[in-house]
């Protein structure tokens, strides 16, 4: 291990927060939560001394360091605080969503050691950069609140850590380690490489069989200059080593002090192995050395490492023929369903507005819908999902027709003007007038059978033009005038304990920002957003909602954790499931990895409602089926339910006939929708055919819009991005 003087000048200088960071921009590691939310995780490899080595060592440490800014106040001075065990399990969590590490004790202690460091790092920077002069003395001044780190410090936490930093006995420790560190007799020159990274580098480079090099062999290599010389201090000590390891055992080495701690003449501190780098310890290096010859365990490990390789190319197959599926069942669905979505233009001839959603979604011209039983176009039937339109006026001159006219040979929409084309239901926009008069019609309807329920927001539309998205663009424009416009910029949304029945913070970043802007595929950090809209907005002070519904995180629950650790996720249900005591609807978006999909339980009644916006089976999904029946019964077994022989292993599925998409992206923003109108409609069975007042074969472009316009106005009104 490094001498004292080294200790000190590791402990001023932190890992990932170096100037040169800095004036990057905050580390976010955003990266890291984007692969999460696509259920992509990173392998780490451990050395014959578990440390921590491999190609995502230096993305984990630096990943660490975000996880220790974003939970662990800069207040807390003693990392041993039992105040901080909840913070720290909640790190040790975020880090096995992401990371393939073993949930051992080895493992956890090691890297909640290593969070150690970071933290005071984190704290050593601050100091430096806000309370020190050039000259590191400390200013007399006030400083400055550090507004770039709002998001990880809050200003009463600034003034409590500037008031224990301008403690004098404080003042006197930072004094003679600064005195110490100022001139290290062997100085470290290996920057944020580390002992353990440079053992793997210096194995690599040489081609060694040897699984770890000698403490006092790694101290000189750690000394070496970028141009290769040893000092000659440095040499002699690295001599004097291996006169001694001529001379002792290693029963003496590891009993007494180590030939390194010998040569330096320094005390050997418990725990620690000089020259050795953090994680290592006497009882991993002498009490447990590897073998040449591997031993049952690392035959076991090797064998588990190998399943896990062959689990992972399953998954990603499963994943291909995921998307296989997906676009047969989506082309099947428009072939059988295409038809039935006429039913929301008004019969016969009415006035509208055409759009496209290629390349960005846009409107581009007007005409006339002619919704009329049996029409043809150019004496042929229409195609699946189509109507008949004729163009009147040309608002983007280079739009591109949906479907080419192979009779007139007709390619652009400019050229289509006094003629009849096809185009797609979900593209066709009746004029307001006659939009506004159908959508009062079906209030009306829906009003008249729910006198007691709280009606969502509905958008409103422009009484002239076409919609427009308000929030949307509003948003956007906040967006590009704010830090969020950087590339990984986020911000914080907490998650009260009520709504998936612990609290959590959840990230949003520009890219899920882009995602709804765009019409993109969405990630989980946007659907929680959304259900914390509906929390807010519908449950919130509203018993009857509040006691009717819950929700189930998809961050705890999905396909990889399901695979990877089944027991957490079903612990999770059935602790979510015990919470209740009346009838209650769990609402849980499942993200199968490449599509989301809505399951409503009702576990006291042993019912399951699976709402599949691509017409699948749930016996394609039989790793989330297996889950849900096995928690519902741990739950019908902890609550001493006594149920008839004949149910007692038949947990009632129901797939319910719900709209259906037409493209491959808005499974989420269909999840969103179900969700929206289950907890409308305010009971807790759902009906088969779907709900009479929200049945439609699909959903209208506009339908989804209204959707993203209230994420949107939920933005905007939590002042998130301002």
């Amino acid at each position: 291990m490094a001498s004292d003087q080294e200790n000190s000048q590791d402990a001023n200088a932190p890992d990932d927060t170096s100037e040169k960071e800095i004036t990057r921009g905050i580390t976010i590691m955003k990266s890291i939560i984007r692969d999460r939310d696509k259920a992509v995780t990173y392998n780490v490899n451990w050395n014959a001394d578990n440390q921590l080595i491999g190609s995502n060592a230096a993305k984990l440490a630096s990943y660490i360091g975000t996880l220790v800014r974003m939970h662990i106040p800069i207040t807390a001075t003693r990392w041993s605080n039992k105040e901080l065990g909840s913070a720290k399990d909640k790190i040790w969590t975020e880090i096995l969503r992401s990371f393939n590490i073993e949930d051992t004790t080895i493992r956890k202690k090691y890297i909640l050691q290593l969070a150690g460091k970071r933290h005071r790092g984190w704290r050593t920077f601050l100091t430096n950069k806000y309370l020190k002069d050039k000259e590191k003395i400390f200013v007399e001044y006030d400083p400055e609140y550090p507004v770039k780190y709002a998001i990880f410090i809050t200003e009463e936490e600034w003034v409590a850590f500037v008031a224990q930093r301008r403690d004098e006995n404080f003042k006197k420790v930072s004094a003679t380690n600064r005195e110490r560190a100022s001139n290290p007799t062997y100085a470290y020159k290996k920057g944020r490489l580390g002992y353990a990274r440079l053992e793997e580098k210096n194995l690599d480079e040489t081609k060694s069989d040897a699984t770890s090099l000698p403490p006092h062999v790694l101290w000189k290599e750690a000394r070496v200059g970028k141009d290769g010389t040893v000092r000659d201090d440095v040499q002699h000590i690295y001599d004097e080593c291996e006169t001694l390891s001529q001379s002792i055992s290693t029963a003496e080495d590891q009993e007494n002090r180590s030939v390194l701690s010998r040569a330096l003449n320094v005390p050997e501190y418990p725990g620690r192995v000089r020259g050795k780098g953090h994680g290592c310890t006497p009882t991993s290096l002498y009490k447990n050395p590897r073998r040449r010859n591997p031993s049952n365990q690392e035959v076991m490990e090797t064998l588990q490492a190998l399943q896990a390789q062959v689990l992972q190319l399953q998954k990603d197959n499963d994943r291909y023929r995921c998307m296989e599926k997906c676009s047969s069942q989506l082309k099947e669905t428009s072939e059988k369903a295409s038809i039935n979505c006429q039913n929301k233009f008004p019969e016969g001839i009415s006035s509208c507005q055409l759009y496209l959603s290629s390349p960005t979604y846009r409107l581009v011209g007007k005409g006339k819908v002619h919704n009329t039983s049996g029409d043809l176009l150019h004496h042929r039937p229409l195609p699946d999902g189509h109507l008949k339109v004729s163009v009147d006026v040309v608002l983007d001159k280079d739009a591109l027709l949906p479907i080419p006219d192979i009779v007139s040979e007709t390619t652009f929409l400019r050229d289509a003007i006094g003629s009849f084309v096809a185009w797609p239901l979900d593209l066709i926009f009746i004029d307001d007038e006659v939009f506004a008069q159908g959508s009062q019609q079906l209030s009306q309807k829906i009003g008249s059978r729910q006198k007691n329920k709280r009606d969502l927001p509905v958008t409103s539309l422009p009484k002239k033009g076409a919609f427009v998205p308000r929030y949307q663009i509003s948003l956007e424009t906040l967006v590009d005038s704010s830090d969020m416009a950087t590339a990984g910029a986020i911000r914080l949304l907490d998650m009260e304990e009520d709504i998936f029945g612990y609290s959590c913070t959840e990230t949003i970043g520009k890219e899920d920002l882009e995602h709804i802007f765009r019409h993109q595929e969405l990630g989980v950090g946007v659907i929680h957003t959304y259900i914390r809209f509906l929390y807010d907005n519908f449950m919130r002070g509203n018993d009857q909602l509040s006691n009717r519904f819950r929700f189930v995180s998809s961050s705890l629950v999905n396909k990889a954790l399901i695979c990877r650790e089944p027991d957490s996720c079903r612990e999770y249900l059935v602790k979510r499931f015990m919470a209740s005591s009346t009838n209650n609807l769990y609402l849980w978006p499942y993200n199968s990895g490449c599509h989301w999909l809505l399951l409503a339980i009702d576990p006291l009644k042993e019912v399951v409602y699976f709402l599949n916006s691509i017409d699948g089976e749930w016996t394609n999904y039989p790793d989330m089926k297996q889950l849900v029946d096995t928690s519902i019964k741990v739950f019908r077994s902890q609550r001493q339910a006594r149920v008839p022989r004949t149910k007692s292993s038949n947990i009632t599925w129901i797939k319910v006939q719900c709209p259906l998409q037409r493209n491959g992206i808005d499974c989420g923003y269909f999840v969103m929708r179900f969700m929206r109108e289950i907890i409308n409609m305010n009971q807790i069975e759902i009906p088969i055919t779907y709900f009479d007042e929200y049945k439609c074969a699909h959903y209208t472009r506009l339908q989804l819009e209204q959707i993203k316009e209230e994420l949107c106005q939920y933005f905007i009104e939590k002042r998130l991005i301002i």
